[in-house]
């Protein structure tokens, strides 16, 4: 087995940057952020060779039954004509609420008269949202913690997953967080257009759950019944240093947005060099996905699979969005309402803080820091986001205390 040295993985990334050099993109840039990557990896690579990480890599895709969960599909019409992509779970016959529990928990209060009447009511939906470069798949866990429990319905954001890459966009309209918004509405439109409403969203997710509330009050006083964020924001996201020095995250935050723009144009080359640097791409994964040193390797080679399937073009295109994102004035909105704010404390994408910010904002929601944990931390700490969601459910009468 060949040994790959601290200065093997540099040479690597000097063998990258070249690339773009050639490709007449901005290598500068792609230095400083391969760099990063090559020091955050050279220790776990001083022992294994490179065959061996691609046989390792083939394994894991192999017999990883992570993502493998689907449901009922379905396509929702964006207002741009997008399809986007869903899948709903529905409760199971003998799981989860009976349709007299239900009943009886529609007509428990004020709000649930309102809401359903003297009818039988329609089920509680709990919607997820993901986040940028993921899937719906990276909710894999919940999903099945959930399943036959409650009615779920997971769906790709535009230009993700299954979903048509944004038809908008191909006609060069940039994308922004209210477009995000709006398809969540269509989505909701499409497969929960009557009952309640329990939205979750991770990230970009959360994001989207803020302009729905923006752009549609209404929707969120009328229908839904309690909501959840994950590793998001309400704004403010240009100032995140990503973990790096004053000095790095300066020249990154000048460069960046030029930088992606010409990769996004170079799309074909990029993806035969993504390719073929692999190993520097999925150091930088894991060290911008995780905050703790023991993650699954099945769990860490998942989330590059995610990550790995959005087109750099798509990559370029979402995220000048995220430097102009700013709801904190929809926040108000979900004041009323049970709400769950998690994040992990060692997220280096959207810091704790951002969630502290959100709590803020609600003073009466549940603010849950993980420890030890990134930003994917329902992927890192699976059994801490399912049970906190789990209690948020129980508590709206959405599923049993047993059935959890």
């Amino acid at each position: 087995m060949s040994e790959t040295s601290a200065e093997d993985v540099m040479a690597t990334a000097a063998v990258a940057a070249a690339g773009w050099r050639r490709a007449g993109i901005a290598g500068a840039a792609i230095g400083v952020i391969a760099a990063g990557a090559a020091a955050g990896v050279a220790v776990e690579r001083l022992t294994v060779g490179r065959g061996m990480r691609k046989k390792a890599r083939l394994a894991l895709d192999a017999s990883g039954p992570y993502g493998s969960l689907r449901g009922q599909p379905g396509r929702a019409v964006a207002d741009d004509g997008t399809e986007l992509y869903y899948e709903v779970d529905e409760i199971e016959p003998d799981g989860g609420t009976s349709r007299a529990a239900t009943r009886a928990q529609a007509s428990s209060g004020p709000r649930r008269r309102r809401l359903f009447g003297s009818k039988d009511p329609a089920p509680l939906t709990v919607v997820f949202s993901h986040g940028y470069c993921l899937g719906q798949d990276s909710w894999h866990f919940q999903r099945a913690a959930l399943r036959g429990l409650v009615r779920t319905v997971h769906w790709d954001q535009r230009s993700h997953g299954r979903s048509e890459r944004g038809r908008a966009q191909a006609e060069g309209v940039p994308v922004g967080i209210d477009q995000l918004g709006r398809d969540l509405k269509a989505v909701i439109d499409a497969a929960a257009p009557e009952g309640p409403l329990v939205l979750v969203g991770h990230s970009m997710g959360g994001m989207t759950m803020m302009a729905l509330a923006d752009r549609y009050p209404e929707l969120i006083r009328d229908r839904v019944a309690a909501v959840a964020f994950v590793g998001t924001s309400s704004g403010k996201l240009g100032e995140v240093n990503f973990g790096l020095p004053v000095a790095g995250v300066n020249a990154v935050r000048r460069v960046l947005p030029g930088v992606l723009k010409a990769l996004g144009s170079q799309a074909e080359l990029v993806e035969r060099g993504r390719r073929a640097t692999a190993d520097l791409f999925a150091g930088l994964i894991k060290r911008y996905s995780f905050g703790s040193r023991d993650v699954d390797p099945a769990v860490a080679r998942f989330a590059e699979r995610l990550i790995e399937s959005t087109p750099i073009d798509v990559v370029a295109e979402f995220y000048p969005a995220f430097t102009e994102h700013d709801k904190s004035g929809a926040l108000p909105a979900f004041r009323d309402l049970p709400v769950l704010i998690l994040a992990g404390d060692k997220d280096l994408v959207t810091p704790s803080s951002h969630s502290e910010a959100i709590a803020d904002e609600l003073p009466d929601a549940e603010l849950v820091i993980v420890p030890d944990a990134g930003h994917l931390v329902m992927l890192e700490h699976p059994e801490t986001v399912t049970d906190r969601l789990a209690d948020l459910l129980v508590r709206i009468g959405a599923v049993p205390a047993q059935g959890r």
